[in-house]
């Protein structure tokens, strides 16, 4: 159950990342309650999870999720650059997230 509670915190964290790009420097308040609420949850929820998560672990994993989803969702919605070397270092960063749930 961790693990899922982990996985829905890293989908927050891609949401409070992409909520965080329409705030305008925090002055836009309807990205900017997006931005808290997503925050808050993605942080709760790791917290929840590293309490049976080793926290090096959850913290990483945590991480990951929230960069190579933010990275996708740069590449597909904002037109970011899906050079080779990016999409060779997105797919090492996910083998390393899968890498830690096999090792933990």
């Amino acid at each position: 159950m961790a693990w899922i509670i982990l996985f829905f915190a890293g989908l927050f964290e891609i949401g409070f990342t992409t909520a965080m790009r329409y705030t305008a420097g925090f002055t836009r308040p309807v990205p900017t309650l997006a931005f808290l609420v997503f925050a808050g949850a993605s942080f709760y929820l790791l917290t929840k999870a590293a309490e049976s998560i080793p926290l090096g672990t959850a913290y990483g994993v945590w991480t990951g999720i929230g960069a190579a989803g933010t990275v996708l969702i740069g590449i597909f919605y904002f037109g970011e650059p899906a050079t080779t070397l990016r999409l060779v270092f997105l797919v090492l960063l996910i083998g390393s997230i899968v890498g830690l749930k096999l090792v933990s």
